[in-house]
């Protein structure tokens, strides 16, 4: 008999069994609550200890808001002083500029008045004593560059202060020699109008026939049909 209920146990005839807890679900959902707010309240003792630990308390959000307004005005500070510096910068640069402009203004000005000094000077030297003359001719100069080639200029000039506009035209003539025999050439375009009121430079280049030897230079200085100045120049 004893054999025939150990069988039936251990074979698959054997009936079901079930495992129930000796403890009801109502009281397990209570234990792991009571489990979860135990792990919570440590949690948090653990926090609040870390944080006295650090040293940070509840007044350090105040510092902070504080901190970011300082940081926020030294910023506007900063921007403040670096706009003044930046607008000092470029006065400095436009006041170098106009000291640099004035002093090449002084220059120039110092030139030109060393140039009509020396303007000065020159007329002052030829104009006559008397003052009788009314155009008169100065510094004619003439230089043969080459065997062809000559190079003359000429100064005419009113020397009188307030002289009126003078209009006529230049005379000038080459003489010379050309293959032995004597030789004279006026210019190839015919008489220079002039045209001034104290004085004027006149100049020009002609070509010589080949041959021809320059021993004299004229200038003539015609009004209408009077001349009113000449002068000569032996080479």
């Amino acid at each position: 008999m004893r054999f025939k209920l150990l069988r039936r146990r251990l074979t698959i005839s054997a009936p079901r069994m079930k495992v129930r807890s000796a403890m009801p679900w109502p009281l397990q959902w209570a234990a792991a609550a009571i489990v979860l707010g135990f792990c919570g309240a440590i949690s948090l003792w653990a926090f609040e200890l870390g944080k006295d630990l650090a040293g940070v308390d509840g007044g350090s959000g105040e510092e902070v808001a504080q901190l970011r307004d300082e940081v926020a005005s030294l910023r506007r500070e900063r921007d403040r002083i670096q706009s003044i510096l930046n607008t000092s910068g470029s006065a400095i640069t436009v006041e170098r500029a106009a000291q640099e402009r004035l002093a090449t203004q002084i220059r120039h000005l110092e030139a030109e008045n060393r140039t009509l000094r020396e303007d000065l000077g020159f007329f002052e030297k030829l104009m006559p004593a008397s003052g009788t003359e009314s155009v008169a001719i100065r510094g004619l100069q003439a230089e043969v560059l080459s065997g062809t080639q000559l190079k003359w200029q000429v100064l005419v000039l009113q020397p009188v202060k307030n002289a009126p506009e003078f209009r006529g035209r230049l005379e000038v003539s080459f003489s010379g020699t050309l293959d032995g025999k004597p030789w004279m050439m006026q210019l190839p375009g015919g008489p220079q109008a002039l045209q001034f009121r104290q004085y004027r430079r006149v100049e020009g280049m002609v070509d010589l026939p080949a041959q021809a030897v320059v021993k004299n230079v004229s200038a003539r200085v015609v009004e209408g049909s009077t001349s009113r100045a000449v002068q000569s120049l032996s080479l």
